[in-house]
Formats: structure tokens, C-alpha cells, sequence
């Protein structure tokens, strides 16, 4: 059975569109760390951070390491977007950088910082490989 595969362009744009819902994934968990803590410590957002579960402080960092990874993967799925790139291999880079950010995020919200960085890098591949395609689609 063969799966239909939608045309990378459209694919490029609903991965752009899926991590940027996936930046605030992990946001949930802070706002629930929030709610721990009391609605007196909202006034004071920022100072806040040191007073949450230590479980809502690592969500806390991977939702703003998330905005971080997602520059990069936005300019590089634009960049292979502009350039046309018409490879599966778009396609995979841009599923493979979504699947490893949700991972990482997971697994930074659990401490368990290997696997963390392991998503990480796997994440940074991704982008990596959308801008290597775009290069050479650009050149050719």
C-alpha cells in the first residue's frame, strides 16, 4: 500500500505551522507549576521561575529553547520553500526535526538530559539538511 505523500511545499509549510504549536507544548506544564505555587506569584512572572516545581523549571527551559530551534528550522524550511526544493528528503528533514523537538522537550521535562541532547542534535540535522537542499537547489 503506498502512502500519498503531500508535495513538500505543502509539507515544508504545515511542519513551520506544527513547531510553532510545539513551542508552547511544554508551556502547559509551566502554567500548571504556576497553579502549585499560588495566582499571588503571577504578579511577578519573571522571579516566579525559581519558585515553580522543579519539573515546570525545566519546562520553563524548554519552551524557551524551543523559540531558539525554531528560528532555525523556520528559515530553513523557508529557505527550501523559496528555493523550491522538491526532495522526500525535505519531507523527512522537516518530519524528523517536529518528531525530535516533541522528544526533546519530553525528555528535558523528565531530566534526562542524554536523550535531550541527542533530540537536540537530531532536531539541528533536520534544519541543517533543509538548508544544505536549499544551497544546492539554489546553485543548480
Amino acid at each position: 500500500m503506498m502512502l500519498l505523500q503531500p508535495p513538500v511545499s505543502i509539507a515544508l509549510l504545515y511542519a513551520i505551522a506544527t513547531a510553532a504549536l510545539l513551542i508552547y507544548l511544554p508551556f502547559l506544564l509551566v502554567a500548571y507549576g504556576r497553579v502549585q505555587i499560588g495566582l499571588e506569584a503571577l504578579s511577578t512572572p519573571r522571579a516566579m521561575l525559581d519558585k515553580l516545581p522543579p519539573y515546570a523549571q525545566r519546562a520553563a527551559w524548554a519552551h524557551q529553547n524551543s523559540f531558539e530551534a525554531f528560528m532555525v528550522f523556520t528559515a530553513a524550511a523557508l529557505m527550501a520553500y523559496v528555493t523550491g526544493v522538491n526532495s522526500p528528503l525535505a519531507t523527512i528533514a522537516a518530519f524528523t526535526f517536529i518528531v525530535a523537538r516533541f522528544l526533546y522537550s519530553a525528555f528535558y521535562i523528565l531530566n534526562i538530559p542524554l536523550l535531550r541532547s541527542l533530540m537536540f542534535g537530531i532536531g539541528s540535522l533536520g534544519s541543517g539538511t533543509l538548508i544544505v537542499l536549499s544551497i544546492i537547489q539554489a546553485n543548480s
